[in-house]
This record gives structure tokens, sequence and C-alpha cells, in this order.
């Protein structure tokens, strides 16, 4: 307690501020819990269990703070008894030594005992000790090889890689039954272009929504190729527009449009695309591509027939 009062007395500049505003911590959270409004459907907890809570956080505070005064101001005589080679040599000493400045406990002793057999070009080898901490985490991986080995394979309670990657592909081949044959980006889809004019407008709205940024607001192209002229990278028959639009091109920037539009929506804004050929707009980009006749250009027809996906 002389300790203590003298380190206070020296430093109570420091010390009353910070004691004050520890204080002061349970009344600010008991007087801001009734402000904070619980989800619907939660239990709001009592002011008093809040209020009970923060004194104990408080009092911990208070305890971390008075004890690394004392142990600051009792360093020299730790000191003192942590050179005492009885102590040193238990664990607690080794602990204490933490707290002194020594961190055997964690490094390891040095000593200088060279091993004779070891001697390459004139470089000695010191038998030294290993860290502490090196030799706990052997000893643990020890441990968990053993925990392993009971539950992966004694008690089959988890499952090994192989069965994991079985039940992953089960799931797999399930989801692909969802998504439907027309999923396999390698079978060709016999879809004829959408010309009725509701079918045109929806996809005009999703082609300047989505891939205007690229292609320009009339597909006279920017970053994205010319979609107006008769050269085409990628194919431009409305299934192979539908196919570049439903699975992208890796590396090239076109994005895959698979799981963000439907299928009827990407066959729109292929149909829609179709319509812009031949429409000469301001400042086309240079052809691209090859050469290729388009198939379903012609000006929108409500109610006309299509197959449709």
């Amino acid at each position: 307690m002389l300790v203590v009062n003298r380190f206070a007395s020296r430093n109570w500049r420091l010390v009353g501020p910070l004691l004050l505003a520890l204080a002061a911590l349970p009344a600010a959270a008991q007087t801001a819990a009734p402000a904070a409004a619980p989800p619907a459907g939660e239990v709001p907890m009592p002011p008093e269990i809040i209020f009970l809570i923060t004194t104990a956080v408080f009092m911990g505070l208070l305890v971390l703070l008075f004890g690394a005064i004392v142990i600051y101001q009792a360093r020299p005589l730790l000191r003192k008894l942590y050179d005492q080679p009885a102590v040193q040599n238990t664990w607690s000493g080794r602990m204490l030594g933490l707290f002194v400045g020594d961190p055997v406990v964690l490094t390891g002793k040095a000593t200088d005992h060279i091993l004779a057999s070891h001697d390459y070009d004139g470089i000695h080898e010191y038998d030294n000790d290993l860290p502490p901490w090196w030799k706990a985490l052997f000893w643990g991986t020890i441990g968990f090889a053993g925990v392993y080995l009971v539950f992966f394979h004694v008690t089959a309670s988890g499952a090994l890689s192989i069965e994991e990657y079985q039940g992953e592909m089960a799931q797999a081949a399930i989801l692909t039954q969802q998504l439907g044959a027309n999923d396999d980006p390698n079978k060709p889809t016999d879809y004829k272009p959408l010309l009725a004019s509701a079918d045109v407008k929806i996809g005009h709205d999703l082609f300047t929504q989505n891939c205007a940024a690229c292609h320009g607001k009339a597909g006279e192209g920017a970053v994205g190729p010319n979609l107006t002229d008769e050269y085409w990278l990628h194919g431009g028959e409305v299934n192979k527009v539908y196919h570049t639009i439903k699975y992208g091109v890796q590396g090239k920037g076109m994005v895959a449009w698979k799981g963000k539009l439907s299928s009827k929506q990407m066959l729109q804004v292929a149909s829609y695309i179709l319509t812009l050929h031949g429409t000469n707009p301001a400042n086309p980009k240079a052809p691209q591509g090859e050469k290729e006749s388009t198939a379903g250009t012609a000006a929108p027809t409500p109610g006309a027939p299509s197959a449709q996906p």
C-alpha cells in the first residue's frame, strides 16, 4: 500500500482524471441504456443487468490499473526475488521473469556449451534450449494428431476429403439438373428472334441499362464492338448473340449475364441487338471480326411467333 500511495502522490494529475472517467462509466451506461430500442422480436435487457455488467467491467479495469501500478513500482523487489536461483528454475519464476524483462520463458536459455562433433569450417554449434513456445507447439501438434485420428478414422465422426468431394459432386449434379439442359454452353439452341414490340422494348431497356456503357447507347461501339454493322466477333445469328450474352467472353471484358438476367431477358436483348443492324449511328466504331449476314433483323412485328426459352 505504501508503494501505491507514493506512486499516486507523484502522479495524481494523471491517475485522478482516469479514475473519475472510469467511475462515470456505470452511470453513463445506465442513463444511455433506455435510449437504445431493441429490434423487433427481441426482449430488451433489464437496466439492472446492464448496470451490473458495466459495474463489473469497471471494477475489472480498476483492478487491472492498480495491478499494473503495483507491479511497475515493485519491479526492483521482483527483480531481487527473481535473481534467486531457486526461483528462476520454477515455472512461476520464469513467468515472473516476463515482468522484470527476462524473456527466457519465451526464448529459452542460452548456454556456452559447444557440441564438439558439430564443427564445420570453423563454424561451431551451441547446445542451446529450444524455445519453450516451440516445444509447446510441437507437443500440441502431436495431441492434435491424436484427436484427428480418433475423430476421422476411428469413430468416423467427420467426413474425409474424398467423402466431401463426392458430396459436393452430388450437389453439383442436382444443381445442374435444376438449371436445365439449356445451361450447357456446348449445346446449341434454336431460338427465333422475339420481334414483338413489347419484347423489343424490354430488350432496349435492358440494353440501355446493362450494355450501353460498353457498346454505346445506339450500339455504335465503345469499349465493346460496334453492333450495327455486318461484322461479328462471335457470330451475329440470334442464337450466337444469345450465347455470347449468357456465357460472356473470358479475357475480353464481356461478362456472363447468366444468373443476372433470365433466359427470356437475354433473348430479348439479343433480339433487340439484331434490330440495330444497318442503323448507321453517329461515330461508329471500326468493324471487328468477320462479315456475316444476320437473321431476324426485320422491323418488330406485334405478335410475331418465335421460339422462347
